[in-house]
Formats: structure tokens, sequence, C-alpha cells
């Protein structure tokens, strides 16, 4: 994982590591503070999104919410407002973006789901053609 930024973009690579034994602060933790700069695409009370240095697509940007939940299979219960509202901001920013013939929404989730940063994260991909399977 790389800690870059552009001051537009932030680089992640989704190799997938080992989950740390107890929560971490993160790269994300440090871009949703402003300790590492980025320029987001969207920024709300909740989360916050911007653009992948490393894309996957012509389009490829990531949702991440404000409050560090380590991973997708960690969230609790009580989150189940947020994790609503990373999906609706993630549709919302992919047609301001332009993304009307369609985009994928990943969640990495774990070592065998690829996970690098151990912060909840949603890509969103689009811009071409996204074949299928996956991976």
């Amino acid at each position: 994982v790389s800690t870059q930024s552009t001051g537009f973009t932030c680089l992640m690579s989704e190799v997938g590591v080992a989950p740390p034994a107890h929560h971490v602060d993160t790269i994300f933790g440090k871009i949703v503070r402003g300790e590492i700069p980025c320029k987001f695409i969207h920024e709300d009370e909740h989360c916050v999104a911007f653009h992948d240095l490393n894309p996957q697509a012509p389009t490829h940007f990531l949702v991440i919410p404000r409050k560090p939940i380590m991973q997708l299979s960690k969230a609790e219960d009580s989150d189940a407002n947020l994790l609503g509202h990373l999906l609706l901001t993630a549709r919302k920013v992919a047609h301001q973006i332009g993304l009307d013939n369609g985009f994928r929404i990943v969640i990495n989730d774990g070592r065998n789901g690829g996970q690098t940063v151990y912060h909840l994260h949603v890509h969103v991909l689009g811009g071409r053609s996204l074949g299928w399977p996956p991976g």
C-alpha cells in the first residue's frame, strides 16, 4: 500500500493482507482527518469520496465512512444507516460524474477478499463494460 497523495487522488493497492488483531489507524483515517491531502469529489458528515490514483477502470473512486469500521464483516447492526448511506453516496457521485451507463460496486473484505486497508471502503468502477466474473 502506498501512502502517496497528489492533492487530487489517493493511491490504494488491493492485494489482500491479513487483518490487524485490533483497530489501528489507517491511511483512510488520516485522509478523513485531513492529515493527508486529498481532493474530495464528495464530502458530508458521514463519508468522503475521492478518485483512486491507481484506477482499475476509466472511472474508479472510493467512498469511505468517517467512522473507522475495519471491514464489512465487522460492521454492527447499528451501522445499517451508515452502510446504506455509503451506497446511496456511491450512486449519487456516479451520477454526478456521468456514469449513466452503469457502474460496479466492490467491497473487499478480509485477506481472501483482497482487502489491504482495514477501514471499510467502497470501490465504484465504471466508464467501460466490466466483465464477469471479476478477479
